[in-house]
């Protein structure tokens, strides 16, 4: 797996987000994703509307993400 197309998948599912993946090793990566979809939602539902748009991957091919989410507004 590579940071390109976990980018895309997220992309794929959160049509609006502005998405930042990095990872050296294929398997750990950090996500930046802005999205207005967050507003109003609580971080764990943040970040659970991320790893939906991963689906089977999460836990195999992507052993471990971290993630850093904010609406267009929390990022300015």
């Amino acid at each position: 797996m590579d940071t390109t197309s976990i980018e895309q998948m997220i992309k794929d599912g959160l049509p609006d987000a502005v998405v930042k993946v990095t990872g050296d090793d294929g398997v750990h990566f950090e996500a930046h994703v802005v999205s207005p979809a967050f507003s109003g939602k609580s971080t764990l539902q943040r970040h659970r509307m991320v790893y939906a748009t991963l689906g089977k991957y999460m836990g195999h091919e992507i052993h471990a993400l971290g993630l850093h989410t904010a609406t267009p507004e929390e990022n300015a």
